[in-house]
């Protein structure tokens, strides 16, 4: 927090409202003769430093320090949030995202909050100078805070890290369709000013109703996360579908596919540059990387043969191998020993995973149980393969010996869980969630509320380390840097690389 507050410093306070600060379009404190705060963005570590005081925000009116942005429609807001230094002068101090009619300080409003002393809730002025109403949350000490509107709808969503989401909404506030959209932090005191750190700050604007999937696409982020802490990073964004990027032994690039093409990403420059796969140019999400770097497995779509074909090809490009003769047959591992390839195949109208030798040959079956099974991946020794299985009719993440025996669900049913993939060094398996009151069993679509979640490989309690609006093309694919550090994966925005 030291390096924090020498940076703010060297910026100086500024309370500008066209000062651009980051994603936002301006910053300036609310309310009369409020005392002024400031604002400033850390490229570096993509964190704003907002400091604000005034009052409170309640009754009929505000003061605090506001970082903003003109949004239309709906939209998604989302950031982890903390107070800087462990008591303030005045227990309801506050951070949080608001979302604003005008910047008056009596405009109807809906924020959701994060009091000085762990209170956590959804305040709300329906209009001009209104008394300010509130939900409390079940929980309290929440540092993640999301802000969704769905039209006349606000739902927040909040959590302390590492834990599933607490949900409340109110409807029918009617903010107008143009609102400033932002971070706050208001110190509760006139005279005293607070400040708070936001980071891994996103704005999404999520897919319109009626989107038709696998004909429409949101523009996408490619990011880079902690998995120990957190921490996340977007490297790159691009108006285009992104998906699934797998980490390449060098750590120094990443592979992902997009528009039926695959393209390394360099990460030091920050710049794709696709990668030659000859006439092979409808492939999919399902593509992994040998254990050794060398080759690069495809799902390439064939409608010929029956839909997607398994192939493999050096990983630095060139003509592809075709593995498999019929689809579809979706591509997910590979052994670390190079000599087999794992795939999900449908046969006789049911999705189990197969074995098949790396250079092409007959399939073994390995799961028989009724129900989608996917996702197969090898851990680092050989020993086990981890995949995903609708066979108790929740999506679950499952394990077996790598003959095919032994098969126990390692998940327990709590969300829709799909593609299990263990850290290089064989400690961790993550996995991305889905909500089952948003997603079937037998469903991974694009655009959805998602977690990426990660958990001991030997079992335990899984832990949240990514609360994300993605799905499809998220992370279906080996994501772990080679370190088992970080991971990459995809978020999606309708705005992204705009």
């Amino acid at each position: 927090m030291v390096v924090l507050f020498a940076l703010f410093a060297l910026f100086g306070p500024a309370a500008h409202a066209q000062e651009k600060l980051g994603v936002f379009d301006g910053h300036q404190d609310i309310g009369t003769g409020v005392k002024p705060g400031a604002a400033t963005y850390l490229p570096a570590t993509q964190q704003y430093v907002i400091s604000g005081a005034g009052y409170n925000i309640w009754l009929d009116h505000d003061e605090f320090h506001f970082a903003y942005k003109k949004m239309k429609g709906d939209f998604i807001l989302y950031a982890r949030a903390e107070f800087v230094g462990l008591n303030g002068v005045d227990p309801h101090r506050k951070v949080g995202w608001m979302v604003r009619k005008t910047l008056d300080g009596n405009s109807p409003h809906v924020n959701a909050v994060e009091h000085g002393d762990g209170l956590t809730s959804l305040q709300f002025r329906k209009t001009a100078g209104a008394p300010t109403e509130e939900i409390r949350s079940k929980i309290t000490h929440a540092n993640i805070i999301q802000l969704e509107r769905t039209g006349k709808v606000y739902t927040m969503r909040v959590a302390e890290f590492g834990q599933p989401f607490v949900t409340a909404s109110v409807a029918d506030v009617d903010l107008g369709d143009d609102v400033y959209v932002g971070l706050f932090v208001g110190s509760h005191n006139a005279d005293v000013t607070e400040t708070g750190v936001f980071r891994d700050v996103r704005i999404s604007v999520p897919a319109h109703d009626g989107l038709v999937q696998y004909k429409e696409y949101l523009g996408s982020h490619l990011e880079l996360l902690e998995a120990t802490t957190g921490r996340r990073e977007i490297i790159y964004s691009s108006p285009k579908s992104l998906q699934a990027p797998n980490w390449r032994r060098d750590g120094q690039r990443l592979v992902y596919n997009s528009e039926g093409l695959m393209y390394n990403f360099d990460l030091a420059t920050r710049q794709p540059t696709p990668l030659p796969t000859g006439d092979v140019k409808n492939n999919n999400n399902d593509h992994v990387l040998s254990f050794d770097g060398k080759q690069l497995g495809l799902s390439s779509g064939v409608e010929k043969l029956g839909g997607s074909i398994a192939y493999t090809v050096a990983s630095t490009g060139g003509t592809p191998r075709q593995i498999t003769p019929r689809g579809p047959s979706y591509l997910h591992g590979w052994s670390p020993d190079g000599k087999f390839l794992l795939l999900t195949g449908q046969r006789n109208d049911e999705f189990d995973i197969y074995r098949v030798p790396a250079g092409g040959g007959k399939e073994v079956r390995l799961t028989t149980a009724k129900g989608l099974d996917d996702g197969s991946e090898y851990t680092p020794d050989g020993q086990f393969i981890y995949f995903n299985s609708n066979r108790t009719g929740t999506m679950q993440i499952w394990r077996m010996k790598a003959d095919g025996s032994a098969q126990e669900a390692v998940t327990t049913g709590a969300y829709q869980d799909w593609f299990p993939h263990v850290s290089p060094d064989g400690k961790w398996v993550a996995f991305i969630s889905f909500l089952k009151d948003e997603v079937p069993a037998t469903d991974h679509p694009f655009y959805k509320h998602v977690y990426l979640r990660v958990m001991p490989v030997g079992g335990g309690e899984p832990k949240v380390i990514a609360y994300v609006y993605g799905g499809q093309g998220t992370m279906n694919t080996p994501s772990w840097s080679p370190d088992s550090k970080k991971i990459a994966f995809i978020s999606n925005s309708a705005d992204a690389g705009q």
